[in-house]
């Protein structure tokens, strides 16, 4: 048999296991409510700092001091991402010395060790940005800058051998690019109120505000364990805080005594491997699943990507879009309070806006108009704009977005509206995309901003699969050919990096998985060898 026949064979054969792939990934998630997202140095360190009373506060620490990466940071990511979470583990090792807590394990002496080679490390981190537009940086850095030069005063850190020299005189300097009291501008200005759009990063602002400044919560305060455990250091009265310190200690349970960066993201979750695994299609066991995920998390109010979060346009319309696919249909009606003239917020009160989520918007109006064509003509008009709007976010043929740090995710979403919803400009904006992604490439076949992931591989060869032109460009067909060895010989073992922007980096695996999943799938049946037609739904 020629190597053509053989490769022809084995299709059906891969069909099959990627249609077993899907319905065993859909029936993980549906067996875990949380979310498949790591524990967060971030999170799992304001929490040590902000609530020690909870049940785990050892294991917590000694999983920070383990955490710790040789050059004396935390976190993941290059070095201007690791400020924050070295920021607040740091402030979390001389909060608890200052406690005068001697936990069994670990010894005060390898706390204040771990938190001066933090402190050199900080001292040590690029100057100046570009920072990361990460959720809240502005307000988060010099919030725990302050507290950590607070520490640094008390007595008892003078006393110790690795951190008295420190503590005596040497400051923490806000870096270039952050306003020093930027967190208690913000505080000032929500001393009648906290708006929704900061539950979510309350930590940053708390200590400068009264402790009703938040209405009591029924669960995480703003998704976030940071956030809920600020609100409950807050709080004179322990008893008013028990359904947020219960559902603080749900999720410490859910991580084994760790903290995630949002919790929980089921709804997120869901709606993101749903649209993934559609792209290629579907398997029909898996459809109705999908459908019926949908329409449970849809909300004419707005969808909330986790409970405690504000409505926002990136998970309505995702939810819109995962209905259409599946053959049903969700009311598109809700984005309407998301316009903003020439395209959509993401949430009400946002400052920058978002590519993806406009991108998911176009996406989900189209695929909705499709299956009910006859629908209000007041979304023809804004699908325009949008679609005009993202055009002119491009730059040197990609589109960079604020969710996530690596322009082969943004692309990928801004690539497949566009083919959906084609204008003025589009065909011109997505062969920039194709090309520069067919430029990108390494050398041993996989994309990546910081290094080839599966994950940004996976997104570059679904852009190249969803256009039918891209197929006719120099390098395409050897392109893919060497993605999908790429993909065949990643080690899914291996945990992926963390690309996605929350408060810090983090990786919600289900939906890597998603995506990984459906580029093979899209290869198998689209890629070089077997036709060339697009994939564009």
């Amino acid at each position: 048999m020629t190597g053509t026949r053989a490769s022809t064979a084995a299709i059906p054969q891969a069909l099959r296991r990627f249609d077993s792939q899907a319905v065993r990934l859909m029936a993980d998630i549906d067996a875990d409510p949380w979310g498949s997202v790591r524990a967060s140095v971030y999170e799992t360190a304001r929490v040590i700092s902000l609530a020690p009373e909870l049940d785990g506060h050892g294991t917590r620490l000694e999983w920070l001091l383990n955490q710790q990466l040789p050059d004396g940071t935390w976190g993941e990511g290059p070095a201007r991402y690791r400020l924050l979470p070295t920021l607040s583990a740091v402030e979390a090792l001389l909060a608890t010395i200052v406690r005068d807590e001697t936990p069994a394990v670990p010894t005060r002496g390898r706390l204040a060790s771990a938190a001066a080679d933090g402190l050199a490390a900080l001292r040590a981190l690029p100057a100046d940005g570009p920072w990361p537009d990460t959720a809240a940086i502005e307000v988060l850095v010099p919030s725990l800058i302050a507290r950590i030069n607070n520490l640094l005063d008390r007595p008892v850190i003078g006393t110790l051998p690795h951190l008295g020299p420190l503590s005596r005189g040497a400051r923490l300097s806000v870096p270039p690019g952050f306003r020093p009291d930027r967190h208690e501008e913000i505080a000032q200005r929500c001393r009648a109120g906290v708006p929704g759009k900061l539950h979510h990063t309350f930590e940053g602002v708390a200590r400068h505000l009264p402790g009703d400044a938040v209405p009591v919560p029924d669960g995480l305060l703003g998704s976030s364990p940071a956030a809920t455990a600020a609100w409950l250091a807050s709080q004179p009265d322990r008893a008013q805080g028990e359904q947020a310190r219960a559902a603080l200690s749900a999720a410490a349970r859910r991580y084994g005594g760790l903290l995630p960066e949002a919790a929980p993201v089921r709804a997120f979750e869901r709606l993101w491997v749903a649209a993934a695994l559609a792209r290629p299609g579907l398997p029909p066991a898996c459809r109705a699943a999908a459908g019926a995920w949908a329409h449970d998390i849809y909300d004419p109010a707005g969808v909330r990507g986790a409970p405690g979060l504000l409505p926002d346009a990136d998970d309505t319309s995702m939810a819109v879009l995962v209905a259409a696919v599946t053959g049903t249909a969700c009311d598109p009606a809700p984005l309407a309070a998301f316009w903003a003239d020439t395209h959509y917020r993401c949430y009400i009160g946002e400052d920058t806006g978002s590519v993806t989520a406009n991108a998911h918007a176009l996406q989900a109006l189209t695929a909705h108009l499709r299956l009910r064509p006859a629908v209000s003509p007041v979304h023809h008009p804004r699908m325009d704009l949008v679609r005009d709007w993202l055009v002119d976010q491009q730059t040197d043929g990609a589109w960079t977005d604020k969710w996530h740090a690596s322009p082969y995710y943004a692309t990928e979403r801004c690539v497949r509206a566009l083919l959906g919803h084609p204008g003025p400009g589009t065909r011109q904006a997505i062969q920039r995309a194709v090309d520069r992604v067919l430029a990108s490439q390494h050398d041993d076949g996989t994309w990546g901003i910081w290094g080839g992931t599966a994950e940004e591989t996976a997104y570059a060869v679904q852009i190249l699969l969803a256009d039918p032109a891209a197929a006719i460009r120099p390098g395409w067909r050897t392109a893919l050919q060497r993605a999908e060895h790429a993909l065949d010989a990643w080690d899914t073992r291996r945990e992926p990096p963390a690309l996605w922007h929350d408060k810090t980096l983090y990786a919600p695996t289900s939906m890597i998985q998603a995506e990984i999943l459906a580029a093979r799938q899209l290869l198998t049946r689209h890629g070089p060898g077997r036709h060339t037609q697009g994939v564009a739904s």
